[in-house]
């Protein structure tokens, strides 16, 4: 009985052993990569498209590529960007008519109206993180 609870606890341990393969594959898709390869000086920036058990598939500038694991010296991630909603800020400003007497004909005094108005998108997309690193 003892040897079969530790025959459990040992394959227990050896399943719940943390790969870091793993954590790529559960990346979800379109997240944002930095991808650094062997014997290249500045990493790939691409967008994952599908993972699997030895590569993973990216978009990159227009083209699809498939980066093998072994080919990886380290992989960063960041997640898809949320869409986020729109921001609008609109301030309104009266000023009271100066009612002191011009030089010249024709000059009233008239209350003024300016107004302004933005519209701002986006937000933080947030820091990239180490996912992957080669052994």
């Amino acid at each position: 009985m003892t040897r079969m609870a530790l025959f459990l606890l040992a394959a227990l341990t050896l399943f719940g052993a943390d790969s870091p393969w793993l954590k790529v594959q559960q990346l979800p898709n379109r997240s944002e990569l930095r991808i650094y390869r062997k014997g290249d000086k500045s990493p790939l920036n691409a967008i994952l498209a599908d993972t699997s058990a030895d590569a993973i598939v990216v978009v990159a500038k227009d083209k699809q590529l498939t980066v093998h694991k072994d080919e990886i010296d380290r992989l960063d991630a960041r997640p898809p960007a949320r869409p986020s909603k729109s921001q609008t800020t609109t301030i309104e400003k009266q000023s009271d008519p100066d009612y002191t007497p011009q030089p010249g004909p024709g000059h009233t005094a008239l209350p003024t109206t300016s107004s302004s108005s933005s519209l701002s998108f986006g937000g933080n997309k947030g820091e990239f993180k180490t996912v992957y690193t080669r052994k």
